[in-house]
This record gives structure tokens, sequence and C-alpha cells, in this order.
């Protein structure tokens, strides 16, 4: 068994295979029972070799590798819709997740400055180092808290209510360290501890999986109708490859009207998705004033994502929007998205690169701005607020809310087509359930060569349309659930867990508790 663990050619072809299966816990595939398998091996690795730092730390780092390249594939897709990208292909398959890997390559080089061992003691350690630098990787730099370890939990519901008292950082502290469990029940020598520790573990998994079944049960009679007006969600499907191609953008339009089917009579809220109208911005769609003033009447408001064009101190700006619109296009409110997509949206150090002939991957040359903070969306008329997201600002954890408890909706409008057919799509729309169950807020989501659907504040996907169908949801009822704890603290929660883990391995390592 040791010489597995030190053989030069396993202890870097395991982990890299230990990782890529660790992949397969993620959504569409959802193979929970591989994490504990996967994390007590790759801990078994990291003990037999804590005495070697650059070892240690190649071990995390190929195990990242592994992970990532098999579940951020995805990402050369969206280098294939322009000639210009297509070279690079290669190096983004390997380079980004090499990138990645690095934060779980500092994770195992940090706990080979501890006496590992198979114990309680190293399971806290590694746990406690594996979530801070998870954390870390979700805000340095830009951030990029995708597929956390914690969204292998999508499937399961129940088990994921605790999220609104904890938020997706200390569940995924405490996923780890439920996943590394089997190695100390495995290894420990008393046939008595082994079974204190399964009952422990059966326990923590069972009392999760019933509090979540009951909280849903609880809530369920907290749906409430929208009285004065209902809600539609298009999902139109229009081919991405619009964005380098020139099209007429009235012909979309009157696709996008058609596929609406205003109703005149009906008070109706209409939310067209992100990069529906890619070729025109919200000054040009002004144009097209007198279609949208004859098809839908006064009682309609328009939301929809439209890139914005602004002069700020004699600079011209362009921000990917979402705009409220009434009938004659005259504009209500906007938002201008605040997280960019790098390279995708904007490119950083742009001087230097565009000397190199790059720009970003979607559609135009110019960076797109950054807008300066999200505003709670008031529509009076109606009676109705939401909170504003666009395309992948739903990934963040605890940076949604805008600590009030004056809505229950969060819009999401996206343009998933960047994905391809991949299993991005459903990476994408599991952060959307992870947030919905958070912040204690039904999310709309409409998106555009994506997953479009209308989810409760539980979590429950009421209304759903697959990215290979377009058509429209409607929506007339709610759940209306007070302020969650996590969107009253956001991630203060997963300190505090955090210094709770610290002081139990503190605890342990004084009384030398094995």
């Amino acid at each position: 068994m040791t010489s597995i663990f030190n053989n030069k050619i396993l202890i870097y072809l395991i982990p890299f295979f230990l990782g890529l299966f660790t992949s397969f816990s993620l959504p569409p595939y959802n193979f929970l029972i591989i994490n504990f398998i996967t994390f007590p091996i790759l801990l078994l690795f990291v003990i037999s070799n804590f005495k070697k730092k650059w070892t240690s730390f190649n071990i995390g780092w190929i195990f990242g590798f592994g992970y990532f390249i098999s579940n951020l594939y995805w990402i050369t897709h969206s280098l294939t819709f322009d000639a210009t990208f297509k070279p690079l292909i290669p190096f983004a398959l390997v380079i980004i997740p090499l990138f990645l890997g690095l934060f779980y390559g500092f994770v195992t080089f940090i706990c080979s400055f501890f006496k590992l061992e198979k114990n309680f003691f190293t399971i806290l350690i590694f746990s406690t180092i594996f979530a801070l630098i998870e954390f870390i990787r979700g805000f340095i730099l830009s951030g990029f808290p995708w597929n956390l370890i914690a969204y292998s939990w999508t499937n399961y519901l129940n088990s994921l209510q605790i999220l609104s008292l904890i938020g997706t950082y200390s569940f995924n502290l405490i996923s780890i360290t439920i996943f590394l469990l089997p190695l100390v029940i495995f290894f420990n020598k008393s046939l008595k501890f082994k079974l204190i520790l399964f009952i422990f573990l059966l326990v923590i998994l069972l009392s999760n999986h019933f509090y979540g079944h009951q909280k849903i049960k609880n809530d369920e009679k907290l749906y409430t109708q929208l009285k004065d007006f209902k809600i539609k969600v298009i999902s139109p499907k229009i081919s991405i490859e619009r964005f380098f191609q020139s099209n007429n953008e009235g012909i979309i339009i009157e696709e996008l009207i058609e596929l609406s089917n205003p109703d005149i009579s009906h008070n109706t809220i209409f939310i067209f998705p992100e990069g529906a109208l890619a070729g025109v911005n919200l000054n040009q769609l002004k144009s097209f004033k007198e279609i949208f003033s004859k098809k839908y009447s006064e009682e309609h408001i328009i939301i929809m994502g439209i890139n914005t064009k602004k002069i700020i101190d004699n600079s011209s700006k362009i921000y990917n929007s979402m705009v409220i619109l009434d009938n004659k296009l005259n504009l209500i409110s906007e938002y201008n998205k605040i997280n960019l997509v790098p390279f995708g949206e904007f490119l950083p150090f742009e001087k230097f690169f565009k000397k190199l002939g790059l720009k970003k991957i979607s559609y135009g040359y110019e960076s797109f701005s950054a807008g300066n903070d999200r505003q709670l969306i008031s529509l009076n008329d109606k009676n109705f607020n939401f909170i504003p997201l666009i395309c992948y600002e739903i990934i963040y954890s605890g940076k949604v809310n805008l600590k009030s408890d004056k809505t229950n909706f969060i819009i999401n409008i996206s343009e998933d087509g960047w994905f391809g057919d991949s299993i991005g799509l459903h990476q994408h729309f599991s952060h959307t359930i992870f947030r919905a169950i958070e912040e204690g807020k039904n999310i709309i989501r409409s998106a555009n060569n994506g997953i479009s659907a209308y989810i409760d504040s539980n979590g429950i996907v009421i209304s759903k349309l697959e990215s290979t169908k377009k058509g429209v949801i409607e929506i007339n009822k709610y759940k209306k659930i007070n302020e969650t704890l996590f969107s009253k603290f956001g991630n203060k929660i997963f300190f505090y867990i955090l210094l709770f883990y610290i002081s139990l391995i503190f605890f342990l390592k004084k009384w030398e508790i094995k």
C-alpha cells in the first residue's frame, strides 16, 4: 500500500484521475458517492508525502488539473465562433485548468506543514484549508467560484435547505469534512470508534435531510398569488452565430414579439434574456418603437438584456445592461452588469493585448465597462420589486442580496450559447438553485440558448424550459419567505464556522485526541 502512495509515476497519475472522477459528482452527472472515495484517497496521498513540500504541492495541483479539465472543457466552445480565437483552443483547454489547479496545490502544500496522520485532526486541517482556499478562489482577482465541491449536492434538495442558514462556502467546508470521514472509519483500529463515527456520519446526513424535508413542507403554505399582473419569461433560442454575422434585427424583434404573444387586455411583465438583440444597443432599438407600441399596451412592461452606450467624461462607455422599458421603449430603469467575464466581456491589460491583435470573445471589439453598484429595481405601478443579475453574476455566493427584505424576487437573464450543448449549461443552472435557497428568493431565469426556469425560494424548479426548446414560462404565484439567516449575515457565517473548526483543531492537538 505504501509503495503505491510513494511511486514516482502513480503519485502523479492517480491524483489526476481522482480529480477527473470527482468532477463527475457535479451536474449534470451528480454522482455524489464518488466524493466519499476520491477525497479519502487524495488525503492518503497527502499524508504519505507531507514531509515533501514540493511533492505535496504537485499532488494537489494535478488533482485540481484533472478536476477542472474535466468540468471546464466547455470553455473552449466559446472560442469556436470567431476564427481569431480558434488557435487558442488547445492552450485554453490546458492552461485554465492548470491555473485553477494551483489553488488545490496550495491546499496540499499548506497541509504539508502539519504532522498528518489518519485521524480526525488531519481531516479538520485538510477541510479547513481546502474550504478557505476555495473561498479565496471565489474572490481573488475577479473571482471564479465555479464548481465548488458543494455543488455535488445539487440533486439533493432536502440536504440543500441548510444553505438558507449557513450559505454555500460553509456548506462546502462541512461537505469536505463529511466526504473525508470514511478515511478515519476505515483506518482506525478500534471497532467501537469506527461504529461511533459511522453513526455520527449517519446522524449528520439524516438530520440535515429531515430538516430540509420539514422546511420545504412548512414553506408550502407560503405560496402567494400574483394578483395584479402576470409574468412571462421568454426563452427564444436565437442562434448565437448571429454575433458574428450581419442580421436583420427587425426580423429577430418580430420573432421575439410573436413568441411573447402579448395580450393587450392583460397586465403583464415580459422578461427577455441577455443577448437576444446583440446587434443593436438601446439607442438603436428605439428606431423600432412603432412596432413595440403597436404590439404591446400601456399595461405591459418589458425587461430585457441589451447593450447601452453612454458618454462619461468625454469618453464612450458600453455596458451589458438589463433595461426596463414601457411599450413605447421609454426607459423606466436599468442595471449595468458589475461582475464582467474576463476575456469574455472585457480584456484585462487591454492596451497590451490589443497590440497583439486580441479582443474580447463576445460581440464587438471594445470592452464593456462595469456598472457602479446594484440597486433594487422597483416597478411601483405593478407593486413589483426585484434584484437584477446578469449571466454569471448568479454564481457569487454572498454578493447577490442587497440586504433588503422588500423583495421576493431575483431576475437573472443570461446568454448561454457560449456553452454549446455541454455540461456547462447544467453547471450554470445549478448555481441558480443554490442562490434561491441562500437568499430565500424566487428566481426568474430567462436564458437564450440555455435553461430558462422559475425557481422558488426553496430551490424547487416550478417551471423549466431546456436549452433545446424555445417557449414561454408564465408565472402567477410566488413564495413569500422572511429574510434568511444567510441573506442577513452573508459570508460572515463562513468565518464563524471556520473559527469553530480552528478552535476544534487546537483542542484536538492539545489533548491529542486520535
